[in-house]
């Protein structure tokens, strides 16, 4: 076993990312080889002083990032187009809803009776023509 290969693996089995086949070798290796264990020993040593330090955070820092950080410009005109896409929608749908059902003429002129099913007769079978139903006027009901 190469003493170089086991010391360049010795991160990895401190971070727990030795794969099995690996971390079989290196224990074997760390068994019967002085040096590498002795360098295993110094790499905890800096292992845990490392965990125990405590950098302290310079005062201001958290205004200083928040200054350099890119402020967000504000997309007025995209709610203004949204708003105006919204607006148009309706208005196409209801000039396209009075172009296919239109109203048929009033028979006594006064324009107050509702639309009757007959605008729905061109459509096929299946349709909205046929979902919506109304018992007649003439049937006894």
């Amino acid at each position: 076993m190469n003493c170089h290969w086991v010391q360049e693996q010795l991160s990895r089995w401190l971070d727990g990312e030795l794969p099995e086949p690996e971390l079989s070798r290196v224990a074997d290796h760390l068994e019967d080889c002085p040096l590498c264990r002795r360098e295993l020993e110094l790499m905890q040593r800096l292992d845990a002083a490392l965990a125990d330090l405590t950098v302290p955070v310079p005062p201001e820092m958290a205004r200083k990032v928040l200054s350099r950080l890119a402020r967000p410009s504000s997309f007025w005109y995209q709610s203004l187009a949204l708003a105006a896409c919204l607006v148009l929608g309706i208005f196409l749908g209801g000039v396209l809803t009075g172009t296919f059902y239109r109203m048929p003429a009033a028979p006594n002129g006064n324009g107050n009776d509702l639309a009757s099913l007959e605008v729905f007769q061109d459509f096929p079978q299946g349709s909205l023509g046929t979902l919506v139903s109304y018992p007649d006027e003439d049937a006894n009901v």
